[in-house]
């Protein structure tokens, strides 16, 4: 979070493959229907808005000075990892992030019936041209605990406002395996996985629309290899569900928002050292100087779905960031 604000589209891009391109939810109630709802709200809106201002305060230390050990105490993985990694990228180019502020909050809060603990917050940071959606999504282990920033997808819309409310402003979870909808949420990671690794004729990939982070991205990533074999260097790249909790909640169409996790890994190879050279979002990873004929990267990228009771699922939102260079 406090490595990306007006900055997040400069950052955003990873790898050396950009650079080519551009020259179960634990606690969770039931699905019921949300007229008879389960659980109890794990805090009020009130108490969400204390929340996201505490880790608002502390983010924004964090990021104007550069202090990744103390996210740490606002952040959980999968949202630390990455923010760590954003981070050492923004002081190896000594750039400091600007100052984080949220506006236009809205909070969905779940009736849940153990833990961990969630919510979801949506905001925007910055203004007009420079404007970011935010899904956050702040988990909480137990009882006592902090509250934690464990996901934070930009959404190209605003899909948090397709979240159903009850009567009484709570929203409801929806389980990953849950049934009557075009996929169960916890189906994505896999399918999603596939698509992009082995294209949309794969197995199972048939319930996601075609779209920029689903079909485009995997033609993106086929014509970026071309780009770098003409380069000579070959790369080869294989997506998987990354071990995180799936997370959903009920939409007023009866379908779910859903927030996931893939794990991305590239292999880059040249017979050539010096072909292979640390830039864009590998910064601060890596030595940017060494010459290599190998590099590895782990990449991890947040998603943003809606499922339809019925048709397919379409990916809204997403956040990707470079964590590991080897």
């Amino acid at each position: 979070m406090p490595a990306r604000t007006t900055a997040a589209a400069a950052l955003a891009a990873s790898s050396l493959l950009a650079a080519a391109l551009s020259a179960g939810c634990s606690g969770a109630a039931s699905s019921a229907d949300p007229a008879k709802p389960a659980g109890v709200p794990p805090l009020t809106e009130a108490q969400a808005e204390r929340v996201l201002a505490s880790f608002t305060q502390a983010a924004d230390r964090a990021g104007r000075g550069l202090d990744r050990r103390s996210l740490h105490a606002i952040e959980t993985d999968p949202q630390l990892t990455m923010d760590v990694a954003a981070l050492r990228l923004r002081r190896a180019v000594k750039q400091p992030a600007a100052k984080l502020q949220f506006s236009e909050t809205t909070f969905y809060i779940p009736r849940l019936t153990g833990y961990p603990q969630w919510f979801a917050a949506g905001a925007v940071t910055g203004r007009d041209k420079q404007a970011l959606r935010h899904a956050m999504l702040f988990t909480r282990a137990k009882a006592g605990a902090p509250w934690l920033l464990a996901a934070d997808p930009h959404p190209g819309e605003a899909s948090l406002s397709k979240v159903a409310l009850d009567p009484d402003g709570y929203a409801t979870p929806v389980t990953p395996d849950a049934k009557g909808l075009a996929v169960a949420p916890g189906k994505l990671p896999v399918a999603h996985a596939a698509l992009l690794t082995e294209g949309p004729r794969a197995a199972g990939t048939s319930v996601l629309a075609e779209g920029p982070q689903t079909t485009e991205t995997y033609k993106a990533l086929k014509q970026g290899e071309k780009t770098l074999a003409g380069r000579g260097v070959t790369l080869s790249s294989r997506f998987s569900a990354a071990p995180y909790t799936v997370y959903a909640l009920r939409t007023k169409d009866r379908g779910a928002l859903v927030w996931y996790v893939l794990k991305q890994n590239e292999a880059y190879s040249s017979t050539r050292p010096g072909r292979l050279t640390v830039s864009g979002d590998l910064v601060g990873l890596a030595p940017t100087r060494a010459a290599r004929t190998r590099l590895d990267t782990t990449v991890l990228v947040q998603y943003l779905a809606t499922v339809p009771p019925k048709g397919q699922a379409t990916v809204t939102g997403m956040y990707r960031k470079a964590v590991n260079v080897r």
